[in-house]
């Protein structure tokens, strides 16, 4: 097996198409797992007898151990083996799921969770990996945006999975589903994967990945905690605190180390660094407006969970259709890499300003809004994923890999908490139904619903202001770095 890039990779593997479906599949496993524990909540609650406290657990043990461990993931499989780490993934993936399925008591099913958030670090950033090694440089844009349109997929289909099992079986099924399709993954990996590992061998960074997945754990979890217990709490600053005194000293010792887990020279590249700021940016907007259009379809335009998750589902169709058959990277391949960023981003803040204008008069102006954000997102999503991974050595798959989870966790989380405080600060009540049960009539539940509405509306706003300013920082910035180059090339 190649250890590193030669004649077949500029060529592409002969079967690279099966392994980018064996890759999707594993990919979806992870996506899946994202979304479709929050359906199960009340099931959760009733049958494990688990308190508001053990619910965040079981959600976040997931999210906190699978963000702290991105780089870190990324950095073994370029060293040990993308295959090899894949199929470590999936492994631990599978067994997590099954004791998650079987958990007989709260605390079983949380570390049954963080079991899994390290067999899902290590599944995020192999699969992004292996497509950079297995496809031409010609074929990568498309080959990325298939596997941005299984993250989109996954998305959709996680709430519409977990409802329809919760309705014909108990919550464990949702966990369970998960093994058939790991394994199938898992023996497709095992025959049809090529290996392919840093050819140099660097020695492992070991504190660098010790210091990455414990400043990037805290921070996640001070951005998770800052809702529930205010951002001026003793608890979220302290933590706050831990994660830049961490990462500041990683980012001392991948300076200093001659083996580093993340060369922090790829910074000084303005393809790098544009990518990075649209990423960030984009997830804080679409992560955040997303999870506020959630409660605007249930609690004011009135429809059940998963009626609410089939409504926005075309936001996800949009994104697979234009990826699957190619048309997205086609019109990147003509405009080019910056503008395909910059107007996909101005179309996803137009469906978020289409979303806070009109989705108060009905569902109209939502599904405009999300077809719109939809078509944005398929063009620059996997524009952004590549620019990050081209600018980084292709014996670096993995790290690249795990800088483009690690930002889009870091912007998911960040998202969710701003826009929420936004709607906080503007809505008083703990929750809408917490509100509309203490109105005492039709008219007063009528304001509470009405000043719901415009928090949510500034929210949104608020939302595609962040992704227009991510898109626009990151079209000048690659626009800038492509122009130096072809200045470089002219001069030589």
């Amino acid at each position: 097996m190649p250890t590193s890039p030669g004649p077949q990779a500029l060529q592409g593997h002969p079967q690279r198409w099966i392994v980018l479906g064996v890759i999707c599949l594993a990919q979806l496993t992870v996506l899946l797992d994202n979304t479709v524990l929050n359906v199960a909540i009340p099931s959760l609650t009733r049958e494990l007898d688990a308190s508001t406290a053990d619910i965040q657990w079981m959600i976040n043990a997931y999210s906190l151990v699978q963000s702290g461990l991105l780089l870190t993931a990324g950095s073994a499989a370029d060293r040990y083996g993308r295959k090899k780490m894949l199929i470590a993934g999936l492994v631990l993936f599978g067994v997590g799921s099954l004791v998650a399925g079987l958990a007989q008591s709260t605390g079983q099913l949380i570390a049954a969770r963080a079991g899994m958030g390290v067999g899902g670090a290590l599944l995020i950033t192999t699969t992004l990996a292996v497509v950079m090694q297995i496809f031409s440089p010609e074929e990568q844009p498309r080959a990325i945006g298939i596997w941005a349109a299984v993250n989109a997929l996954g998305f959709a289909t996680g709430p519409l999975l977990g409802g329809f099992m919760l309705n014909h079986f108990w919550w464990g099924a949702i966990f369970l589903i998960n093994i058939p399709v790991a394994a199938l993954a898992l023996v497709a990996a095992v025959v049809l994967v090529p290996e392919s590992k840093n050819p140099r061998g660097d020695r492992p960074d070991l504190l660098g990945a010790l210091l990455s997945t414990i400043g990037m754990a805290a921070l996640v979890y001070a951005i998770i905690s800052g809702p529930a217990h205010g951002w001026t709490s003793g608890r979220v600053l302290l933590t706050v605190a831990v994660a830049v005194v961490v990462l500041a000293a990683f980012a001392s010792w991948e300076n200093r180390v001659p083996y580093p887990m993340l060369d922090l020279d790829f910074f000084r590249d303005r393809r790098f660094t544009g990518a990075v700021a649209g990423v960030v940016l984009i997830t804080f907007g679409m992560a955040g407006s997303l999870f506020l259009l959630t409660q605007h379809l249930q609690f004011v335009l009135g429809y059940g969970p998963l009626e609410a998750g089939v409504r926005t589902a075309p936001l996800a169709l949009v994104i697979v259709a234009l990826n699957f058959s190619g048309l997205a990277a086609k019109w990147t391949a003509r405009l080019g890499m910056p503008v395909s960023i910059g107007l996909g981003m101005v179309s996803m803040s137009a469906g978020l300003v289409s979303i806070a204008s009109l989705a108060t008069g009905g569902y109209a102006g939502t599904l405009v809004g999300l077809v719109l954000i939809g078509a944005g997102a398929a063009i620059a999503n996997p524009a952004m994923a590549h620019a990050i991974m081209s600018a980084i050595p292709p014996e670096k798959a993995g790290v690249g890999a795990g800088v483009n989870g690690t930002l889009g966790e870091f912007g998911n989380g960040l998202g969710v908490a701003v826009l929420g405080a936004v709607l906080s600060s503007r809505f008083a009540a703990v929750s809408l139904p917490v509100g509309l049960a203490a109105a005492s009539s039709a008219e007063e539940r009528r304001k509470v619903t009405d000043a719901f509405s415009a928090g949510l509306e500034v929210s949104q706003l608020v939302g595609a202001v962040a992704v227009l300013v991510g898109g626009l920082l990151a079209a000048a910035l690659l626009w800038r770095a492509e122009r130096a180059d072809s200045e470089m090339v002219v001069a030589q």
